[in-house]
Formats: structure tokens, C-alpha cells, sequence
């Protein structure tokens, strides 16, 4: 029986506890925010009633058997899954839980390059063996694109026996590749799909929005509900699709990683976000993309560029002459702030608005009929992809071989033939130049002495502006 989304039983639940007005003698200190009329803002001061714990009939998160239950019961309806879960530590939490719920220490993964740090976060603390996939740079985006097909054929043929396969889908920039057929392969080798689908909780909506990997055949999938959904911050989803994944494994971590005092604005904002999400009517999705078209439209009478990605929510300005810094920066100056800037464009990340709803686009056009913007003659160039060395390379040191090793700084330049001690992401294209643990080949060393002579944006790298990498010493010992 299709359950009823409109409903939002966590929120019901607080609105009626709320309303008998209650005495706290519990946790939070505020004590439902009378400790705080002289001390903040009405507004905020409103907003602390919902801010409560586990008391009679609101629930437990770690232990759901009323509103938190039935709530996560739509969850689960709404994304046709085995189970799905809210998660209050954000997608980070969901990618360390799934990872570990179904690796074991020195397993086999692949590893897409330009995955989100938490996932190498997990990798480390599992212990596993990661095997790194490179990805193609989708030169219409300007930015690393998805992991080939053709790759993660030669991945199987060196390693078939790898336990999981980790993706990242779609990307920051929100392409999404060849996900279905690669699926298909992993699943024919008998590996685990995990999924972070951090951008994409809205998939589950008609075309022209892309499928879901839950669609596609992933076993486990994060949702970041906060990024592209109305939650809050930190507001997320996992869920579990295949029978295979061990359900009381993944809730143990769920469990450890998280907060044993999770937040009842962030679980009600996630009960809100699912029931908006189900809302959302195919006459909605029209609106959006007229209202997308409208705002493109807008931007170019201003001379910037509009690029559309695969997801219709994200969109890439770039204007001849400017950086994308740059571009964001002069934008910011009309009080218009945008998702982040590389060295060729600015990302854009649109909200899922319903029929009617015309105050964002409203705000935009009027912000933008005040901005004024020179011309100029273009002054550079996109920055180049940087050359990697295989399509698929495991570590040269594994994670605990690491530990008995002392770091030791050198030039950039005698860098090719080392190991590297620190992870190196040039953004763009955001795929990591160097992972710690890897061997650096000389189209590695040669590439980021260039990066540094552009001064391109680099994630990591605590001695780069004096041009000296960390790496492994060459003699074992204790590690610094």
C-alpha cells in the first residue's frame, strides 16, 4: 500500500509537543529557549522549542519505534528501497558507514579519483586496499568528468576480485557518465556498488533529471538532502537497496559514527525535505526549467555565458576575460553568492521550486538588472587537464605500510620516483594530482611545477608555496 507523503510525522510529533507547552527538566541547557529571551533575536529565540531530545513520544534515531520510525518508513517508500535511513552527521557519515559496513581490512576496492574526501576517509580507517580509476576531463565542463567504461574493464582484468566499487554520481559539477553499464560489470564480478550520490537526491524525478543509482542496480546510496533538497545543513539520507548488504553491520556504524545526541531540527528538516521532494509534480518540473531559461536569458544580457551540466539544478557561468574567481567575486559584490569558482567558471546550484514559485528568480532579476560588469579582451587560458599516470594504479605503500615511514620535504622538481606522504588535488580539473601512498611519475612532478608557476588553485600540500613535496623517506622508521 503507497503510503501517504504529504504526511511529515516527525514534525507533527514536535508541533504537538511544542504545543502542550511543556516544563523541561531535560536536556538541551536552553530549556526549550526560555533561558535566551534577553540574550537572542525572537526569531532564532522561536526556532529553540524545536531544538528537544529523546523524551516520550519523539523518539530515538538509534533506536526508532515511533514518529522517527514512520518517518524514515516514507523515506524508504518514497526512494522504493530495502530500508533508508535519515542521517544527522551529513553525507560524510553515510560514506564512512557504507563503506565499512561491507569491506573488510585488506580488501580490494576501486576508487573513482575525484571522490569526496570522506570517502578516502573510509578507506584509511577500514584498512582497504584501494585501487584508483582515473576519470576523462569533459572538456565542455572544463572539469574532471566521470570513470570510462573501457576503465573499469581494465580494472577487472588486473583485479577481479575486488570486493567494492565506489562512485561518485554525479559529480560537483553534476555529470553523470556511463553509471547503468558500469553497474552492470561491477555486479557481474560480484561486487558491492556504492554510490555517493551526494548531489543527486532529486533523481528520483522524471526526465529530464538523470536516474538514480538506486534505479541503476547500486546496493548502497547517500543522499546529501541538505545540498539539493530544502534541509538543513548536515541533513542526509542512506539507502540500502540489495538483500546482500549486512544490515545489522551497517547500522552498528551508523550508530558509532554518528551523534548519540542527534539534532531534531536537522531529522525534521529531512521529513520536510521527503515530502516536498514527493510533491513535486512533472507541471513543476516545467516551471523549473522555463524559470532555468528565463535566468539563463538574464545572464547573458550581462555578457556571461551560460553552460548547462546533465542535472538541470546546476548550471556554469563564464565570462571572456575573468577568471571564474573573479567573475565570483564581482558577482558577490551584487550580493549574489554562488556554489564555487574555478580558474574558467562559477558554479551555480538552482533550487527545486514548485509552480508559482517566482521569488528566488524574482530576487535574481532584480539583482542582476543592477549589475554592471566591463568587457574586457581575454586574458587567459582554461587551465590544461593535468596528465595522469595510469587509468587505474593501486598504492605503492598500503595505509599501514605508511605508518613505518618518516616524511621528508624535497623539491617539486625531484619529486618523480618518490612516494608521496600528502594527498594533491589541483581544482580544477578536482582530481587528485597525488594520493598519498602513490608513486609520483614525472608527468606528475613536470605538471604540478607548472600548476605552481600558474598559481592554480591546490587543495593540500602544507609546503607547496616554497615548492616542496612530502614524501615517504626513502630507509623505514618511525613515522613523524
Amino acid at each position: 500500500m503507497k503510503l501517504k507523503q504529504a504526511h511529515t510525522p516527525l514534525i507533527h510529533a514536535l508541533q504537538q509537543h511544542i504545543k502542550r507547552q511543556p516544563l523541561s527538566f531535560h536536556v538541551p541547557g536552553h530549556k526549550n529557549g526560555v533561558l535566551t529571551k534577553e540574550w537572542l533575536p525572537a526569531d532564532f529565540r522561536n526556532f529553540l522549542p524545536y531544538d528537544v531530545t529523546e523524551i516520550t513520544g519523539l523518539d530515538d534515531l538509534h533506536s526508532p519505534e515511533g514518529c522517527i520510525l514512520e518517518a524514515q518508513k516514507l523515506l524508504t517508500d518514497l526512494y522504493n528501497t530495502r530500508k533508508s535511513y535519515f542521517l544527522v552527521n551529513g553525507s560524510t557519515v553515510g560514506n564512512l558507514a557504507m563503506v565499512m559496513s561491507v569491506c573488510e581490512e585488506g580488501d580490494i576496492v576501486f576508487v573513482q579519483r575525484n571522490s569526496h574526501k570522506s570517502i578516502f576517509h573510509a578507506l584509511k580507517l577500514a584498512k582497504l586496499k584501494p585501487v584508483f580509476l582515473d576519470t576523462a576531463y569533459d572538456s565542455r565542463i572544463q572539469a574532471a568528468g566521470q570513470v570510462s567504461l573501457d576503465t573499469i574493464r581494465e580494472a577487472y582484468s588486473r583485479f577481479p576480485s575486488a570486493k567494492a566499487v565506489i562512485f561518485t554520481y554525479p559529480t560537483y559539477y553534476g555529470m553523470i557518465g556511463e553509471l547503468e553499464e558500469m553497474i552492470r560489470l561491477a555486479k557481474q564480478h560480484g561486487s558491492f556498488v556504492l554510490v555517493d550520490e551526494a548531489h543527486g537526491p532529486h533523481f528520483t524525478l522524471r526526465s529530464p533529471f538523470p536516474k538514480s543509482s538506486l534505479r541503476l542496480g547500486a546496493d548502497i546510496v547517500v543522499h546529501s538532502a541538505h545540498k539539493m533538497l530544502p534541509a538543513m545543513t548536515m541533513g542526509s539520507y542512506l539507502h540500502v537497496q540489495s538483500e546482500k548488504v549486512p544490515i545489522a553491520k551497517l547500522e552498528f556504524y551508523l550508530q558509532a559514527l554518528q551523534s548519540s545526541s542527534p539534532s531534531y531540527p536537522i531529522m525534521a528538516s529531512l521529513d520536510a525535505a521527503r515530502a516536498y521532494l514527493a510533491s513535486i509534480t512533472e507541471e513543476d518540473q516545467s516551471f523549473m526549467l522555463q524559470m532555468r531559461e528565463k535566468l539563463s536569458l538574464q545572464f547573458h544580457k550581462k555578457g556571461i555565458g551560460v553552460v548547462f551540466s546533465d542535472d538541470p539544478l546546476k548550471l556554469l557561468l563564464r565570462k571572456p576575460g575573468y577568471s571564474g574567481y573573479e567573475l565570483q567575486k564581482r558577482l558577490e559584490e551584487a550580493e549574489i553568492y554562488t556554489e564555487m569558482a574555478d580558474q574558467a567558471q562559477v558554479l551555480c546550484t538552482l533550487p527545486l521550486v514548485k509552480q508559482g514559485e517566482t521569488g528566488f528568480f524574482s530576487d535574481v532579476e532584480k539583482k542582476l538588472s543592477q549589475f554592471i560588469i566591463e568587457e574586457r579582451e581575454e586574458s587567459f587560458l582554461p587551465t590544461v587537464p593535468v596528465p595522469s599516470q595510469k587509468k587505474v594504479s593501486p598504492l605503492a605503500l598500503s595505509y599501514g605500510e605508511q605508518k613505518n615511514y618518516q616524511i621528508e620535504w624535497i623539491p617539486v622538481r625531484k619529486a618523480a620516483g618518490r612516494i608521496a606522504a600528502e594527498t594533491i588535488i589541483p581544482y580544477p580539473p578536482g582530481i587528485p594530482l597525488m594520493i598519498a601512498g602513490e608513486r609520483i611519475f614525472t608527468e606528475q612532478a613536470a605538471a604540478m611545477e607548472k600548476l605552481l608557476t600558474e598559481g592554480v588553485h591546490i587543495q593540500g600540500g602544507q609546503q607547496l608555496q616554497e615548492k616542496k613535496l612530502a614524501v615517504f623517506a626513502e630507509e623505514s622508521g618511525n613515522h613523524e
